[in-house]
Formats: C-alpha cells, sequence, structure tokens
C-alpha cells in the first residue's frame, strides 16, 4: 500500500508516464479524425512531455515543489499543437497544487487533477465536450470523489483511469465527427496513457506495454478524399504558434489577456496561455502578421511557426486523389534498409521486413498488401521459402495479389525494373517473369558447422559463396570468396554485375571488389551497391 508519493517517486511517475505515451504516439497519431496540419495528437503530446522530462532530469533537487515547478515549465516550453498546449496546462494546474506539498497524498492528488482540469479548460476559447477536456475533467472529479474514502494510490489510480476509460468510450456520442470516424477522442486516449503510466510505476511496472481494443480501422482512400472535401472551405488559412518571453518591463498579466481578446477577434483555435516568464501563442487567422505585431508589443517571439493550411490541404487531395486512381502496386519483401530504399526509389510501395532467417507470414504480406492503394497488388517474395507464404496471403486480403515468384533479392528488382504502372495485370505479369528469367542470383555468407556438402568440406566459420541451388566457393576471405562465386556464375551472356553489400562490409571494401572484377570482366558492367542485409556479406546480381 502506498499511501504518499515523494519527490524520488513524483520524479519516476512523470518519466513512466511520458515514457508509455512515446510507446503509443502511433497509435493515438491513428485516432486524429482528419488528414490535416494540426493533426499528430500522439506525438505532439509526446514532444510536450519530452520536453518536460528533459526539465525534470535537469533538476537536482528532489523536492515536490522543485520538480513541480520543473514539470510545468518544461511541458509549456515543449507544447506543440492543441493537444500538447492542453496537456501542458492540465500540468501547470496540476503542479500549482503539487507545489504546494512536500509528499503527495490521494486528496492532494485528486485536488491537483482538479485544478489542471479547470486551467485547461480556461486556456481553450472555445472548450468542446468529448474532447481531452472532458476526459481529464470526469477523471478530476472521479478522483476527489475516490480520495475522500480511499489513501492508497494504487486503488486510488486504478479506479480513477477505470472511469476515464468509461468517459473516453462515451466521447463519440457527444462528438458527431468521432462518431463517423469511428474512434475515441485522441487526446483523451493520450492523456489517460500519460496516467496509465503514473499508475504502472506506483504499482511497480516501470517496464512496460499497453494494448486496446478500440483500435481504429485503417480509413478507405474514399474516407480520407471525403474527409479532406469537407475541409476545403477552410476559414482561416494559417495556423501560426509562437512563444513570447523577454517580457518588456511594461508589460503586465492584463497584456496578456487583451493579447489573447485581440487573437480571438483575429481568428480561431485560440490558445494564448502563460505568464510573465513565458506565454504560448496559437492562433488559426488570415492575418498572421498581425498575430505577431500583437505579441512584439508584450516581449519577444522565439519558436516562430506559421504554416499554410489550404496549401496542405491541397497537397493531401492533389496525393489522395493520385493514389485513389491507382490500379497497380508493388510489395516486396527485404531485409536491410538499402536494399529498402532501393525498392522504394524503384516505386514499390510496402517494404515487408524479411528474408532467408525471418520469413513474413502470410497474414503480414496481405496486411502489406492492404495498406498499399491499388487495386492490383503485385508481391515479390524474394526467398524461394516465402513463395508458398505468399500465395496463401490472396485468401486474407480483399486485393488482387499476382505472386511474381521471385526467389532472390535481385530477381525481386529486375520485376520491379520491369513494372509499368499504366499497363494491365497480364502485361506487367508477362514482362516481369521473363525479367527474372535473365537474372543469375549468388549469396556470400558463412557455415555454422561442420559439413560436408556439395563436394566441399566445411568447418564453422568459413565464408561460403552459393547460387540458387548449390555451393560454388569457399574461402577464409569474404572478398576472395565472392570473387571466386562470380567467376564460377560468370557466362559470355552476362553485362551486368551488382554487389549488394551488408551490414557487416565496408563501403570502401566492396567499391575495391568491384573495381577487381570490373578489370577481369572488362566487357561487364560492375556495380557496388549499400544493401545493409544482415548474416550475408554479399548478395550478387548477374544478368
Amino acid at each position: 500500500m502506498i499511501k504518499t508519493i515523494n519527490g524520488a517517486t513524483f520524479r519516476k511517475m512523470i518519466v513512466a508516464g511520458a515514457g508509455l505515451l512515446e510507446q503509443n504516439k502511433k497509435y493515438v497519431d491513428s485516432l486524429n479524425v482528419f488528414p490535416v496540419p494540426d493533426g499528430d495528437t500522439g506525438t505532439n503530446m509526446f514532444l510536450t512531455m519530452k520536453s518536460a522530462v528533459n526539465e525534470v532530469s535537469s533538476c537536482i533537487s528532489n523536492n515536490i515543489d522543485a520538480l513541480s515547478e520543473a514539470f510545468a515549465k518544461g511541458a509549456l516550453k515543449g507544447a506543440r499543437g492543441n493537444s500538447g498546449v492542453i496537456t501542458s496546462q492540465i500540468f501547470k494546474g496540476f503542479c500549482n497544487e503539487t507545489a504546494k506539498v512536500s509528499e503527495i497524498t490521494t486528496k492532494v492528488f485528486a485536488k491537483a487533477m482538479q485544478e489542471g482540469a479547470n486551467i485547461a479548460y480556461k486556456a481553450v476559447t472555445k472548450p468542446k465536450e468529448g474532447t481531452i477536456l472532458t476526459v481529464i475533467r470526469v477523471m478530476a472529479e472521479s478522483a476527489v470523489n475516490v480520495a475522500k474514502k480511499c489513501d492508497d494510490f494504487e486503488v486510488f489510480l486504478k479506479q480513477v483511469i477505470e472511469t476515464g476509460e468509461e468517459i473516453l468510450k462515451q466521447t463519440p456520442e457527444m462528438l458527431p465527427v468521432l462518431k463517423k470516424a469511428g474512434v475515441v477522442d485522441s487526446g483523451g486516449r493520450g492523456i489517460l496513457i500519460i496516467f496509465t503510466g503514473f499508475y504502472k510505476l506506483i504499482i511497480g511496472e516501470e517496464d512496460f506495454e499497453i494494448q486496446f481494443e478500440d483500435e481504429k480501422q485503417p480509413q478507405t482512400v474514399d474516407d480520407v478524399i471525403a474527409d479532406i472535401n469537407a475541409l476545403e472551405d477552410i476559414k482561416f488559412g494559417y495556423c501560426t504558434e509562437y512563444m513570447i518571453i523577454n517580457m518588456k518591463k511594461k508589460t503586465t498579466e492584463a497584456d496578456i489577456d487583451k493579447l489573447r481578446e485581440k487573437l480571438v477577434e483575429l481568428g480561431d483555435s485560440v490558445i494564448c496561455i502563460g505568464d510573465l516568464n513565458l506565454v504560448k501563442v496559437h492562433v488559426h487567422s488570415n492575418e498572421p502578421n498581425k498575430a505577431l505585431e500583437y505579441a512584439l508589443e508584450l516581449g519577444e517571439l522565439y519558436n516562430l511557426k506559421i504554416e499554410n493550411m489550404r496549401e496542405q490541404n491541397r497537397e493531401l487531395k492533389k496525393k489522395a486523389a493520385v493514389e485513389i486512381t491507382k490500379e497497380n502496386g508493388m510489395v516486396a519483401v527485404a531485409a536491410g534498409e538499402g536494399l529498402a530504399a532501393i525498392y522504394k526509389d524503384l516505386g514499390v510501395d510496402q517494404i515487408i521486413v524479411g528474408g532467408q532467417t525471418m520469413n513474413p507470414s502470410a497474414v503480414d504480406i496481405a496486411n502489406a498488401a492492404d495498406k498499399v492503394t491499388a487495386n492490383n497488388v503485385f508481391v515479390f517474395p524474394n526467398n524461394k521459402n516465402i513463395i508458398l507464404a505468399a500465395q496463401q496471403a490472396g485468401d486474407l486480403t480483399k486485393k488482387n495479389l499476382i505472386i511474381i515468384p521471385t526467389r532472390s533479392i535481385a530477381e525481386g528488382i529486375s520485376a520491379a525494373i520491369a513494372f509499368n504502372p499504366e499497363g494491365s495485370v497480364e502485361e506487367n505479369t508477362e514482362a516481369m517473369n521473363d525479367a527474372i528469367k535473365g537474372v543469375k542470383s549468388g549469396s556470400v555468407t558463412y557455415a555454422v558447422r561442420d559439413t560436408h556438402v556439395d563436394g566441399f568440406d566445411l568447418s564453422v566459420g568459413e565464408i561460403i559463396g552459393l547460387d540458387d541451388k548449390a555451393i560454388l566457393a569457399k574461402g577464409k576471405k569474404v572478398d576472395e570468396t565472392t570473387e571466386a562465386l562470380v567467376d564460377k556464375m560468370m557466362t559470355d551472356e552476362i553485362m551486368n554485375v551488382t554487389l549488394f553489400y551488408g551490414e557487416d562490409i565496408r563501403e570502401d571494401e566492396a567499391n575495391e571488389l568491384a573495381d577487381r572484377l570490373a578489370k577481369k570482366y572488362p566487357d561487364c558492367e560492375v556495380t557496388a551497391a549499400y544493401g545493409g542485409q544482415p548474416v550475408y556479406y554479399y548478395l550478387v546480381s548477374l544478368e
């Protein structure tokens, strides 16, 4: 039973809340209703908390008052977007109360939550129910009631969080836009994650993850287009954010209130919060110059950001319009950031991380295909052990999957090069299958046990070179074994040799080997390219 929280525990709670939010920020981002500039709720809330953690980490005192001041100051300094600013205000009010005590009881914690909710509501010019504000207010009301009869933090926080979950589930009924999108409020989910982090720390779970049942289904392209069209008529086009620091001597608290009033007349989505040390401003308007001019009357501008929301909306619409008309797409399996980059450059839509030592499942392949905004999806397994799983994936997706039976990275690249986005399924299938016929693939790795195979006596750690059927070379050095492998695979018809070098090979080593092979085979174009793949020193392509 924990009845009081001291400074050391309070410090850890702040870190735990931010840590759990970091683990789940992408999920919170996925709950954003519209693809507009003020999205990314989870990321904005996390960056706000990260700034708070940085400030708290720099605080040398473990006194509650000093930590509270650092927590509030760091959150305000790092606040981003509406969600981040509201989060900073929740913890500003929270810390106003905790700073008054040497140890935090459940009653103090409840009062701090209530003050946090009050301050957050005041920070928003036109508060809406069904948002993070509703969630923190209801949680705070619950906290006050529970604290009257419970002094055990484990029981207290558990009940408060359960109440938060209940009200979060009701947010779609309060905001039609949430109900239409089929999600709960993203900011409300974010604040619950932070408090869940506090709770997990209290019960001794410092290394944790969290899963949610209310996972948002991916939006279809039609949904995205509908959302963007709904936002076409943006009344105020510029999102302006800044901080005011180093206030002029004549500036007063009343001047901050007057600034807020001027901003309300200028536009909407106004947040103007802070004190004579620091003021944080966010406003949507058509005259960002005036928003800056008003601020300069109070002090100096810092962290200035102005975004043209109409232009961002146009770009989103263009992108979505292109995606919705797309007939054909591609998915490839590859391990290594270099190989992934090569495939991306060739227009492959989704890369599944995998290969010889980590075969993706049929559902992995189906999920990747589902993310491609195209009716027909060509899949390159790039390994003979993955082809069957790829063929089974067709039963797990509504997309029309066309499996090109590529057995290597090199074959997959040739197939991707042959892709014609304007061509029919039949034309692309024929072109890709023809392309992979002209590819010879090899790989260089090491023996994992002593054995005799393909006429070679192998020892553990010995370097071996293979084509897709057998071991063709062995040696003590990677470059020599690779050269021997190329020698065995070379024919008069070969015109191009590509060496995709792995994570254990330096660029200069790969280039030196390529130069040596180019001199040895002057009629061939020899290239070294970064693959970054694990386990295999080189993947070799001959065409």
